[in-house]
């Protein structure tokens, strides 16, 4: 593929980028270039290859061939400290900060400025001042990390790479944890960045803010950059054609919700996390048969904890849960499984999957005691394998491989492997958490269409998501979690910004 040119002069040039993992090609001679001065989306499904090239250009990783320009003059980037040495600083999806330290000391970290802390500090704070004024960047520097919220530090990481002479920021998922009103506020200072020079690059697999924020953005597939756009001339629905290489339905297709019976009940609840504190505090609600209710809300409020205590992995402090009008006395997951209540866990990894198990495994992880796969303490592993070459075809899991180990198989993937595990047991209710986390646009618009099924055919849905856009496209009624408590519930039609305010606990 040729060289992608941009309008302004290039402040970044990937000529030829090479990388294989073993027999994993990541990136296929890779061309790119980013326009001085311009916001850069680069999108592409997972495995495509985008975080292989930016942790290439950040110095985590090295090409077995090819060549970086910074500003029209080739670099060699061995490590981090070269790429920051180089002008360039990237602020990581999960943040890299001291939650202890203070903003300043955070800012500071690495780059105290010699033996003299005192005079390094004052200098530090003094220029701390002059980022935040010029940049909208505004954070009191004496703030203990742990007590801002998320959107503050996020922006301590862009001061922290501004700080240390950044002229090029990379983005990696930028606003996976912030509610609307952050996101906006950010995209706000990354304009304000743009306009003062400063050259952005933005990973990210939300369509909408590639289209509201870029000027310009690259997709890759399968290790491949296979086209460049101005942003300005493009459509979501070629991006996404072009992620995925065919069609993708973009819209959640879904007829009237029919409400049944109500079939799970929870009567003020009251659960803790592991060190005590109330993360769940009081909350009621009833789902019912035939509707999804979606819990929306900014990740760390109190949704995880509510998840696991009704799937019987988190023992509640007080309160009550009822299925079917029953009372569930104790926490136990094989029993609420045998009270036909499913669970997609949200971490797949940790709670959904063994990632050494082969897929076949993985496929009646916590159903081994159906009687289909054998008695007693014997399975049929015949018997256990051909209902994984089912679920594999009807859910398209690929490659379709019953015997290859779920640690290969890509992140949609392996959430297809939980997702058909869990709904080919025909539940009554259905708990889903992040059901697309991580999970690339083609399969995203699969495992949509399960969930809808499921509501259609008369099961109760409960579903948490952090994804604002799924849980308004997917919910008949959304309820919002704020700081444990169930703040406010809406109808499905509710708009992007009076959810955006419960979430931020503004507004009810």
């Amino acid at each position: 593929m040729s060289l992608q040119s941009s309008a302004n002069e290039p402040a970044i040039e990937l000529v030829g980028i090479d990388k294989k993992f073993g027999a994993v090609h990541a990136n296929k001679n890779i061309n790119l270039s980013v326009g001085k001065g311009s916001i850069h989306g680069i999108i592409g499904e997972n495995g495509a290859g985008k975080s292989t090239l930016m942790s290439i250009l950040y110095g985590f990783y090295h090409a077995d061939e090819g060549e970086i320009r910074i500003q029209g003059k080739p670099v060699t980037i061995r490590d981090s400290q070269a790429a920051i040495a180089a002008g360039i600083g990237m602020v990581h999806q999960h943040f890299m900060l001291v939650e202890n330290f203070t903003v300043l000391e955070n800012v500071m970290l690495g780059a105290e400025g010699g033996q003299l802390l005192a005079k390094g500090v004052a200098g530090a704070r003094k220029e701390l001042k002059r980022l935040e004024k010029d940049y909208g960047l505004e954070v009191d520097p004496d703030a203990v990390i742990e007590e801002l919220p998320v959107g503050n530090q996020q922006r301590v990481e862009i001061l922290k790479a501004l700080y240390r002479g950044a002229e090029i920021l990379i983005l990696d998922e930028p606003t996976g944890v912030l509610t609307p009103a952050e996101a906006d506020h950010l995209f706000r200072i990354l304009q304000v960045l743009r306009d003062q020079g400063k050259t952005i690059i933005l990973i990210t697999h939300k369509l909408r803010e590639i289209m509201a924020i870029t000027d310009t953005v690259s997709v890759m597939r399968r290790g491949e950059m296979v086209a460049t756009r101005k942003t300005a001339e493009t459509t979501v629905a070629e991006l996404a054609e072009l992620m995925v290489g065919r069609r993708v339905l973009l819209r959640v297709e879904k007829g009237d919700a029919n409400p049944g019976p109500v079939l799970l009940s929870v009567k003020n609840l009251t659960v803790k996390d592991g060190r005590g504190v109330t993360m769940v505090d009081d909350v009621s609600f009833d789902v019912r048969a035939g509707e999804i209710v979606g819990i929306a809300g900014v990740a760390g409020n109190g949704q995880s904890e509510l998840l696991e205590a009704l799937a019987g992995i988190r023992k509640p402090v007080s309160g009550e849960i009822l299925i079917d009008g029953k009372p569930v006395e104790s926490a136990d997951p094989a029993l609420l499984r045998q009270l036909a209540l499913a669970h997609i866990p949200e971490d797949r990894h940790h709670m959904g999957l063994v990632l050494k198990f082969e897929e076949y495994e993985n496929s009646i992880l916590g159903y081994h005691h159906d009687p289909r796969y054998g008695r007693g303490a014997m399975l049929d592993l015949d018997a256990v394998r051909k209902s994984a070459e089912e679920q594999i075809e009807k859910y398209d899991i690929r490659p379709p491989n019953p015997r290859l180990k779920t640690a290969n198989f890509s992140g949609g993937n392996q959430q297809k492997i939980v997702v058909a595990r869990e709904i080919e047991r025909d539940p009554k209710m259905l708990l889903i958490g992040q059901p697309t986390r991580g999970v690339d646009i083609g399969a995203i618009e699969f495992i949509h269409r399960r969930i809808i099924e499921m509501r259609d055919a008369g099961k109760a849905v409960l579903l948490v998501s952090v994804e604002l856009d799924e849980i308004r496209s997917l919910s008949d009624r959304i309820l919002v979690m704020f700081a444990g408590k169930v703040v406010g519930e809406k109808s499905a039609d509710a708009d992007e910004q009076t959810l955006g305010l419960m979430m931020a606990g503004i507004a009810a």
